[in-house]
């Protein structure tokens, strides 16, 4: 038997852990989002974009999180070292999906992600590569960003590169030619500052 899963069966790991320091409302997991939170929305957008189950990594204030939404449908788990940086949410989300599954990354601070775009990056994927989406800068010009599908193979070695705030970025730099870029229109600002607010609507 395989030591890896068949094509298409992905685990998603929604990294949600961060204390949303520069927006200064607390963590972006509990931002109102289409009247529920902001990570109970996407982890459901995830799943319904093809994942077969989504874990979603948390950690400032995580009670208080889990104490403020239904989160029942994934697998949730706390890194209790978030302060850290991203690294170790990384490394903790990678190691708590499904043996053997492919890997789609993505983040809590994202809210345009679509389930369209979900389905666009598990169609494009092929054996042994990483593929991201893109979204085009002001110039047009597609820039690699999140959600990114690591293959099976590569879940590993990318978990041991996570350090410090990095999650994927060391392990991508080294191996940019494992890389397919998947182009998208929109969705992906991110959340970080009190003039992006309006990206949630």
């Amino acid at each position: 038997m395989s030591e890896f899963a068949e094509p298409g069966t992905t685990t998603a790991v929604l990294l949600a852990a961060g204390a949303g320091t520069r927006l200064g409302l607390g963590p972006k997991a509990l931002l109102p989002f289409r009247g529920r939170t902001l990570v109970e929305v996407l982890a459901d957008v995830l799943l319904d974009g093809g994942c077969r189950e989504v874990v979603v990594v948390l950690g400032a204030e995580a009670e208080r999180v889990l104490g403020r939404t239904a989160l029942g449908r994934h697998t949730v788990v706390v890194n209790p070292r978030w302060q850290d940086g991203m690294g170790g949410s990384f490394r903790l989300g990678v190691d708590t999906a499904r043996p053997g599954d492919h890997v789609l990354v993505a983040l809590v601070d994202q809210p345009g992600l679509t389930p369209a775009t979900v389905r666009a990056l598990l169609a494009a994927h092929r054996p042994g590569r990483v593929t991201a989406a893109a979204y085009p800068d002001v110039s047009g010009t597609p820039r690699r960003g999140h959600p990114l599908l690591l293959d099976a193979a590569l879940r590993a070695p990318a978990a041991q590169a996570a350090t410090g705030d990095a999650g994927a970025r060391h392990f991508l730099r080294a191996h940019p030619a494992l890389i397919d870029l998947v182009e998208i229109q929109s969705g992906g600002a991110d959340l970080d500052t009190p003039d992006q607010l309006g990206l949630l609507g």
